[in-house]
């Protein structure tokens, strides 16, 4: 046989050799053929957080909507950089995901090299989950509204202790936006955690905190904390009689905490259009809401564009507030 012929031959068995693999490489994401792998949504911190609770409560169902697994990959260290880096820099592709935290937005003013950039390098997807923080008190505190806790702190400057789960996070960020609002100085107590910052709060060592309701209120409804008001815009659910911060007599102060997902920027619009649809229907499963709804947690409800449109709200809020604290990371 011709050498000419037996090339010939050989390329056509490579290609029929490869053809079924040629067809998933080629396989368009925007004819509606993705996903056709399991897709990787890193969390970039330790399992238990928030962001790795509710991305690990909508992996499930989002699996079987989608038809692929979706696999939760804890990726902690560095404040979350090492993970939410490893998205950035990932194929746009749609395969792996980035679970964030509204500490997202306060990121790019607290550390002067950060090797991403919230905005640029990354597709917004859904937003998962919104939720106020409380601002309680230890029982001794004489005060037992927002008013009275501005007129005490005025009275005697310096004299009141917030908490925090430490530097730059949004339990600090919240007092510190408090303090510019109404012309007050409380004092910043860092610790290592929520956990200590709480326990701290609890034996009187500090005096405020503005802390996350599904951690506080038990603790407020065992009558040992005070609250005094939520930190969103609205009223909770799971505790109406108590009023927002800015209803209370600090107009303009609102803190929302929220977990959403992102992708790698120029992920195709097609694929971002198709997951934020499918977590919207999984989002409104009514044991989702429910379980959501018990802890003071409004479920999703967020396009692209207006994820995208908040994260450059409040990256614009919170580096306006940590300028003026003058906040350095630990």
């Amino acid at each position: 046989m011709p050498a000419s012929v037996l090339i010939s031959v050989s390329l056509l068995m490579c290609v029929a050799l490869w053809s079924p693999l040629a067809g998933m490489a080629a396989a368009d994401p925007a004819s509606g053929s993705y996903p056709v792998r399991p897709i990787r949504l890193v969390v970039p911190q330790s399992p238990g957080g928030g962001t790795d609770l509710y991305a690990r409560l909508i992996a499930a169902p989002l699996s079987e909507r989608l038809g692929q697994s979706v696999v939760i990959d804890n990726r902690a260290g560095a404040g979350s950089l090492i993970g939410t880096d490893l998205v950035a820099k990932a194929a746009p592709d749609g395969y792996t995901l980035l679970g964030i935290s509204s500490s997202i937005t306060i990121i790019p003013s607290i550390y002067k090299e950060v090797p991403f950039d919230p905005v640029r390098d990354f597709a917004p997807v859904a937003l998962l989950s919104s939720y106020p923080h409380l601002v309680v008190v230890h029982p001794a505190v004489p005060v037992n509204s927002i008013k009275e806790l501005i007129a005490l702190a005025k009275a005697k400057p310096g004299a009141l202790n917030f908490a925090s789960a430490g530097a730059g996070t949004p339990t600090q960020l919240g007092a510190e936006l408090f303090n510019s609002l109404a012309g007050v100085k409380m004092v910043h107590v860092p610790y290592k955690g929520g956990g200590p910052a709480l326990t701290a709060l609890l034996g009187g060592e500090v005096q405020v905190y503005f802390g996350p309701i599904a951690t506080v209120l038990p603790h407020v409804k065992a009558g040992k904390l005070k609250a005094l008001a939520v930190t969103g815009a609205k009223r909770s659910p799971i505790f109406p009689e108590l009023p927002g911060v800015g209803e209370a007599g600090l107009p303009g102060f609102v803190q929302d905490a929220w977990n959403g997902l992102m992708a790698p920027a120029r992920t195709p619009p097609a694929i971002i259009k198709k997951l934020n649809r499918e977590i919207g229907v999984v989002m409104n499963m009514p044991a989702l809401r429910e379980r959501f709804a018990a802890q003071g947690v409004e479920a999703g409800g967020m396009s692209p564009e207006e994820l995208a449109s908040m994260l450059r709200s409040e990256i614009a809020k919170w580096s306006k507030v940590v300028r003026q604290a003058g906040i350095k990371p630990e």
